[in-house]
């Protein structure tokens, strides 16, 4: 598309590919040495592998490692690896030069939503499983890379995570976590949690707010005052004054305890089933949510439930997103907005909250 400007990997080239064993339904290093390993080979893409063997393994090793030796870093698991070694890289004191570092996805896990993601912009057809790792390896062989959007979320506990794919709360998400204990079904543990979760819908009281794309043009007060007060998740700091190495500001957002700023909308409805803002088009490989996401279109893709819904309605639009015409069927309950900018604020903790895929304590968030 216009504007993509792509990098490309040297040849020959050397991979480190982090690699979780559990992931899915176990398989992923089967699958590494069956499919990628002989592709690779033939592309002089040389590798490193790093099986990871508890939590947090990868986000330590690319936080900690002297990464130069490597031309790229390959995730070979779910989406939840990903989101170790994004935040990995961002807690590095030189997280701005390791953060141009290409990364790839292989999908090694039950929810592969960023691979489906990248083989949807690629224009391959809608595909799965072994297909789905053919076609990332490809793309990987080839070694054509660009700009990926990152949204930054941060917590009123003073938590700050940099994610690629989604944050949830409510059903989709109760959906992701209650369905753990089905990993070994692979990809079907979605449609099981699915069906358990219609029969016990939840709703969950808060309210959301949120700056729309039209809404931004020159009206945000970080825009009007250089000198205006923003805040990096932890302390407000005056634009401009942040240390070397210090994190990228937050300058859409006011601070969690103040109300959003005025140019802002906030929804009038304060039930929800579900939130859930993604950045890619695809929530699972089986699930087109936003397909008019692109992989840097500077845009978070707001969709939320008003409750109210039935459970009959609710089960259609989900067959639908598995086409991505869920938004053909223009449900009253469903809305869509693509937004800057959004606030979250349960009003009790209630309900499990996702970023990338990975539970979170229910509390206010921003993005």
């Amino acid at each position: 598309p216009a504007g993509d400007s792509y990098g490309v990997l040297p040849r020959p080239c050397h991979a480190l590919v982090l690699l979780n064993p559990q992931s899915g339904s176990g398989r992923a290093l089967d699958d590494f040495q069956a499919v990628v390993q002989p592709m690779l080979a033939e592309a002089d893409i040389a590798t490193t592998v790093f099986v990871t063997e508890r939590p947090h393994h990868a986000h330590e090793k690319v936080r900690d490692e002297d990464l130069s030796q490597w031309d790229t870093l390959v995730v070979m698991s779910g989406d939840g690896l990903l989101f170790e070694v994004v935040n990995g890289l961002m807690e590095r004191p030189d997280w701005k030069e390791a953060m141009k570092k290409p990364l790839c996805i292989l999908p090694g896990g039950s929810g592969n939503a960023l691979a489906a993601s990248i083989n949807y912009y690629a224009g391959y057809d809608h595909v799965a499983k072994k297909k789905l790792l053919t076609n990332c390896t490809f793309i990987l062989c080839k070694g054509l890379y660009t700009q990926m959007d990152l949204v930054s979320l941060s917590t009123a506990s003073g938590k700050r995570f940099f994610s690629f794919l989604g944050f949830g709360w409510g059903f989709i998400s109760d959906v992701d976590i209650d369905s753990e204990k089905y990993r070994w079904l692979g990809s079907a543990r979605f449609t099981l949690g699915t069906l358990q979760c219609l029969a016990k819908l939840r709703v969950y009281q808060g309210r959301l707010s949120y700056l729309p794309v039209a809404a931004e043009q020159g009206s945000s007060p970080a825009a009007r005052d250089p000198h205006g007060p923003v805040t990096n998740g932890h302390i407000p700091q005056p634009a401009g004054t942040g240390a070397p190495g210090s994190l990228p500001p937050d300058s859409l957002l006011a601070p969690l305890g103040q109300p959003v700023p005025a140019h802002w909308t906030v929804v009038p409805e304060e039930e929800f089933v579900l939130v859930y803002a993604i950045y890619q088009s695809h929530l699972g490989t089986n699930l087109l949510m936003a397909p008019a996401a692109r992989l840097h279109d500077g845009c978070i893709h707001l969709f939320y439930m008003k409750a109210g819904i039935s459970r009959v309605t609710l089960l259609k639009l989900f067959l639908a997103m598995s086409r991505g015409t869920h938004l053909d069927l223009n449900c009253p309950h469903l809305c869509y907005v693509p937004v800057r900018a959004f606030r979250l604020e349960p009003r009790v903790a209630a309900g499990i909250m996702t970023v990338d895929g990975e539970a979170l304590a229910c509390e206010p968030v921003q993005g």
